[in-house]
């Protein structure tokens, strides 16, 4: 470790977000770290070369991005795809034909699709339970079974999975545990120090925090796996192009200020939500009675920005909701300064067959809200007329 690496490690998360693997330019002196638009670099002499060879293994650019997220997330290796699906691909790619894994299912309907209709093509089982008891994810492993996949808060319900029984049980089993930390973000969570072997991100969310770049990320502690999961991602190909990696890192050096405001915002909301009759339920860990309120205050350092709600009305109140809306945008994905609104039956967790969805507690009725940063008061009275309307239907 170097020196500036060693003083860097004890600086608070705001400071290495801005400045971990982000040195002045060594051959310019330039203060933001470059965009290395470049395929290849010119060796001084064959085997003779910088560092780099050929972008798909390595970029500057991307080695900065890399080196921020571990940073942030208290890991030694980071790893930048080119997508949050290559990410997770990227992870599940550490194992063989035969292999098992217990999977929480209340998880995004990307992660789904790929754990079904894909991966078990290549002779990789999955059994899925209910996360929030551990003692069902304990149960389900088996000799075969190679790694736990959890969501913690989960999309879309946002129920709590707790972190640290879970890295006890991997632990037990010897098998990795996988943790998507897409909502929380290293700034709210850190799943590697409650036990976790892999993390999770898709950066297209709250780490790039601008719906202006798709991005996904693997973080390690372990040297062995990184150097597997290095090899096959460059070997298969996955990686972000530099302004890509350029735009994520960006979106890095605001999350810490970004998610305070996402935070308050989305406790404003769903405190205004809460308790109006064309609300039937309201879904935000950081409400008292959210059965994961005091698990989300143990193994997190906040609640996030996310707040699902089901409407009285059903599914016809819930699409004039959806429609009726001004600042909140109809549109997918989340975690962008701007408010979303999305419907996770047949937009975010499609994948899922209905019956599924059902058992997860996604009904009809069921809407997803990404609060942005815009002004509460706004957001809160666009919901309030967005709510009057749904309430006229029909």
């Amino acid at each position: 470790m170097s020196k500036r690496q060693e003083l860097m490690s004890k600086r608070r998360f705001e400071t290495r977000a801005i400045h971990e693997g982000q040195s002045a330019d060594e051959s310019t002196g330039a203060t933001i770290v470059p965009v290395y638009q470049t395929v290849t670099f010119t060796q001084d002499a064959v085997g003779q070369h910088k560092g780099y060879e050929y972008s798909r293994s390595g970029n500057p650019t991307r080695k900065a991005l890399e080196q921020c997220l571990a940073s942030l997330e208290g890991g030694r290796y980071g790893l930048a795809y080119g997508s949050g699906m290559a990410a997770i691909h990227g992870a599940t790619q550490l194992l063989e034909s035969g292999d098992h894994v217990v999977v929480a299912d209340d998880l995004y309907g990307g992660s789904f699709r790929l754990f079904t209709q894909v991966l078990p093509n290549y002779g990789v089982r999955f059994t899925y339970v209910d996360g929030t008891r551990p003692e069902e994810i304990d149960k389900a492993c088996e000799p075969a079974t190679k790694m736990i996949w959890i969501e913690s808060p989960t999309n879309p319900m946002l129920r709590l999975i707790d972190l640290a029984a879970c890295g006890e049980i991997a632990a037990r089993h010897g098998c990795w545990l996988v943790v998507d930390n897409t909502f929380a973000t290293p700034f709210l969570q850190n799943p590697l120090a409650l036990g976790a072997h892999i993390v999770v991100h898709s950066t297209t969310k709250y780490i790039g925090g601008h719906s202006d770049v798709i991005g996904g990320a693997l973080i390690v502690d372990d040297e062995e796996m990184a150097s597997k999961l290095q090899l096959t991602r460059n070997a298969t190909g996955g990686v972000p192009g530099p302004w890509d990696a350029w735009l994520t890192l960006r979106g890095t050096k605001t999350l810490a200020v970004r998610m305070r405001q996402h935070e308050a915002n989305a406790t404003r909301v769903a405190e205004f939500l809460l308790g109006r009759p064309e609300v039937e339920q309201v879904y935000f860990p950081g409400l008292p009675d959210h059965p994961g309120h005091q698990l989300a205050k143990k193994q997190m350092r906040g609640f996030g920005g996310m707040v699902t709600i089901d409407l009285s009305g059903g599914k016809p109140a819930a699409l004039a909701f959806c429609q009726a809306t001004r600042l909140f945008s109809l549109a997918e994905s989340l975690g962008g300064v701007e408010s979303l609104i999305g419907y996770p039956w047949s937009m975010s967790h499609a994948a899922f067959p209905d019956e599924e969805k059902r058992r997860k507690g996604i009904s009809e009725r069921t809407v997803r809200l990404s609060v942005g940063i815009e002004h509460v008061d706004d957001l809160c009275e666009d919901l309030d007329q967005a709510l009057q309307a749904a309430a006229n239907t029909g």
